[in-house]
């Protein structure tokens, strides 16, 4: 089940140019995604991504595509991304890192990339799906670009089993910059609809304890980091703070969760 809410392209890149997306940064590492390395290799590992192969990524600034060609050994990646602010942040780190022969990003629309039909071993994410309006169409792209028994794995913020009232759900899209998730088997349906056998749709777990994770980084150790990106504003502080206490309830009541997507091209 989608989730609507009024959140455009225009606030995502407004998050992830800004403040904000320093203060997610900060709380996750580069890689801004539930369980960063761990949750990476768990989910390389589950979907056989490996030596040799061409993939594709819904990338902010590339360090999931920095991880599979260091650690998984994929030969190349290529990152669709919609902020430019964040496609020059990620090309100084892969220049940095050593990895700029085989990391390349594009400013796209992941749902139109423009890249060549049936080219990419696979095409992976990792909880960025959710900034995306069209889902539909972005399954649709993703099969495209794929070839014929290749492999599309993601992880996702999305909508738990149990509920959200219509004041929960709007109030946690807007924090979150999301335009509306899916659930499980909206997801599994739309892979399928597509053409693709799903042999993985799933809850990871992650969610509700990673939250209390962050709130615990901040109030035990980065309070003046926070406050620092905030220009020492400590009641900005304290209302993203309040606002994160909001999602730990949902993770916790089983109303938001991050799932796991493994499927293949038919």
């Amino acid at each position: 089940m989608s989730l609507g809410a009024d959140n455009t392209l225009e606030a995502v890149r407004a998050v992830y140019s800004g403040a904000e997306g320093e203060l997610w940064e900060l709380l996750m590492g580069q890689q801004i995604h539930i369980g960063g390395f761990k949750a990476s290799a768990d989910l390389a590992e589950r979907a056989q991504i490996g030596a040799g192969q061409q993939g594709v990524d819904c990338c902010c600034n590339g360090a999931g595509m920095r991880f599979l060609v260091r650690f998984r050994g994929v030969a190349e990646m290529t990152g669709v991304d919609a902020t430019e602010a964040v496609i020059e942040r990620g090309k100084e780190r892969c220049r940095a890192e050593g990895v700029s022969d085989q990391v390349r990003f594009v400013h796209g629309d992941a749902c139109a990339t423009g890249l060549p039909d049936g080219a990419a071993d696979f095409v992976w994410g990792e909880d960025a799906w959710c900034y995306v309006v069209d889902k539909p169409q972005l399954i649709s792209e993703a099969v495209r670009v794929v070839k014929s028994g290749g492999t599309i794995a993601f992880t996702d913020c999305i909508s738990g089993t149990v509920p959200m009232s219509a004041e929960e759900s709007d109030r946690f899209l807007r924090f979150m910059s999301f335009p509306n998730v899916q659930d499980v088997e909206g997801y599994r349906g739309l892979l399928e609809g597509a053409g693709c056998i799903v042999m993985t749709a799933e809850d990871t777990g992650r969610f509700a304890p990673y939250v209390d994770l962050y709130l615990e980084m901040v109030d035990k150790q980065l309070t003046y980091d926070a406050l620092r990106i905030l220009a020492f504003d400590a009641d900005a502080l304290g209302a993203i703070g309040a606002e994160m206490q909001f999602l730990r309830e949902l993770a916790h009541a089983g109303k938001i969760a991050q799932g796991r997507f493994i499927a293949q091209k038919r």
